[in-house]
């Protein structure tokens, strides 16, 4: 028994102490692979107009879990009237929040922090119910992003990012 304790033991030291490493180096997300802590010179000035979020190709987005370690992901994002918006995709037969982990930590805590470049952004975000303001994001969006396609079924959440002023 005192050998399983003393396992059970290091096992946890290593993950506590890996976990601490990734919390210092933060251990980001890559294209399709999720992440934990974003890193970066936190901006904390209320952003007036984010078109120049349309000229990079996407942003990394760190929402919060039920669990207290955070998920960060690549994500798409369009300007549209100098307001930020991001978009989720849903295949066939998935409906928001579910399917997504960073939709259910969203849809559970809006409170996001948003990478462009090196720069953090705290936000918060709202989904976009309204449907003409949808489809004119849509559409900017599909100007930004032209060799996106849908699929069948599929559906396009979508969220306004806001100060959290």
């Amino acid at each position: 028994m005192k050998t399983l304790g003393k396992i059970v033991g290091v096992i946890v030291v290593c993950l506590v102490l890996l976990l601490i490493a990734a919390r210092v180096n933060g251990f980001e997300p890559d294209a399709r692979r999720p992440g934990l802590w974003l890193k970066g010179e936190l901006v904390t000035a209320p952003v007036t107009d984010w078109s120049f979020a349309n000229d990079i190709p996407n942003l990394k987005i760190q929402t919060n879990t039920w669990y207290g370690i955070p998920h960060s992901v690549t994500i798409n994002c369009v300007s549209y009237k100098g307001q930020l918006y991001l978009d989720s995709f849903y295949k066939a037969g998935l409906t928001y929040p579910h399917g997504r982990s960073w939709n259910e930590n969203v849809a559970r805590d809006p409170h996001v922090r948003l990478k462009i470049g090196n720069q953090l952004y705290d936000r918060t975000l709202a989904l976009v119910t309204d449907p003409a303001e949808a489809a004119a994001i849509n559409d900017a969006k599909m100007k930004k992003y032209p060799e996106l396609k849908m699929s069948p079924g599929g559906t396009v959440v979508l969220f306004h990012v806001l100060d959290n002023n």
